[in-house]
């Protein structure tokens, strides 16, 4: 069946139930909520039971296929859940999946939930198997462009709205976060009566509950992206996370850019060099890439001597403030070309990739 887009969901459910849907992708909020259609949807059409089943270790496939073929004591329609949180079922789990797919019993509806598949795993024949039987859709991230735009659309569910100011303060303020998005676009409407939103209420309402995550500081840093570096390192200082493990990320990452851009220079591949050093996650392997582009590779050496020097502050033995020692280093790593040596030209990446 014809894969189905997130936003043609809604208009698909209005006209048919499937006997199978697929559920991939890494954005939990969105794929949550896209089950909890499907599941709104069967429960309306007469589904009153529900079995769910999660592939961890020593699960039994079997009891898939048992779950498929028993009758419902009361003769009720029934959802069968599969969750496979790794998306990869194994030897026994494909066969068992492609085999549950050829005799699919009547009056149920099964519901099958990954995380995002890579290349191979969409070229899978049990990944095939469930897409001829039913539509799959496939989860994407909202990209931080993006971001104002999706919280403006949930803010107009709850008949609230509020200028571009507003929405790009609400989109820093979780970081790319939709979970923390989508709780905070709740409190809103908790807080703040219907209509236009001022900047100040919006402001007050969530002020101080930012959330951060420790990897996009190193994120930031990496990018040149200044402002952003320094809101995350206040975010994160201020929500009382240790300044050593701090270090040892910001740290780590430079190394990876650093070794990658030393395999780039001897002609070496980025997979291989992705592989080699465990750069993992397309996002973070264009960003690295793009770095160790960017970056003089002076200024990555100059870089990881001033992170060696700050994990003795953040130890105490050295003196200083390792926070004021970070924003240092960002600022130095974010400072325009015109004051810096020139980066070693590099080959360009597979495929025209950074």
């Amino acid at each position: 069946m014809p894969d189905l887009r997130l936003e043609q969901l809604d208009a698909h459910l209005a006209k048919q139930l499937a006997p199978l849907y697929v559920i991939h992708g890494d954005e939990p909020l969105l794929s949550l909520e896209a089950a909890d259609a499907i599941r709104k949807r069967a429960r309306a059409s007469g589904f009153s039971e529900r079995t769910v089943m999660v592939s961890e270790r020593g699960f039994k496939w079997g009891e898939l296929h048992a779950a498929g073929a028993s009758m419902s004591l009361f003769g009720d329609k029934k959802i069968i859940e599969l969750r496979i949180p790794t998306g990869k079922p194994g030897t026994e789990g494909a066969e068992a999946i492609k085999s549950y797919v050829e005799s699919l019993a009547p009056d149920t509806l099964t519901l099958v939930s990954l995380p995002k598949l890579d290349r191979s795993g969409q070229e899978s024949g049990w990944f095939k198997a469930l897409g001829r039987v039913g539509p799959v859709i496939t989860i994407y991230p909202v990209d931080r462009t993006r971001l104002p735009e999706w919280i403006s659309a949930r803010l107009a569910r709850q008949k609230q709205r509020a200028n571009r100011e507003t929405l790009a303060f609400l989109a820093d303020c979780v970081e790319g976060n939709l979970l923390a998005a989508f709780q905070e676009i709740q409190k809103l409407a908790l807080l703040l009566p219907e209509g236009e939103l001022d900047f100040e209420s919006v402001r007050a309402a969530v002020l101080n509950v930012a959330r951060f995550d420790a990897s996009q500081l190193s994120e930031a840093m990496i990018a040149g992206d200044l402002p952003r570096f320094a809101r995350v390192l206040d975010g994160l200082r201020a929500e009382g996370e240790a300044a050593p493990r701090m270090v040892w990320l910001v740290a780590e990452e430079l190394r990876a850019v650093a070794r990658v851009q030393t395999g780039i220079s001897a002609g070496r591949q980025l997979p291989d060099l992705f592989r080699e050093y465990r750069v993992w996650g397309e996002p973070r392997q264009r960003a690295v890439a793009a770095a160790a582009r960017r970056l003089p590779a002076e200024a990555l050496q100059s870089a990881l001597t001033h992170t060696a020097r700050i994990e003795r502050v953040s130890k105490g033995v050295a003196k200083g403030d390792a926070w004021d020692e970070l924003l240092g280093l960002g600022l130095s790593l974010g400072a325009p070309p015109a004051n810096r040596a020139a980066a070693p030209a590099l080959p360009p990446g597979p495929r025209g990739r950074p």
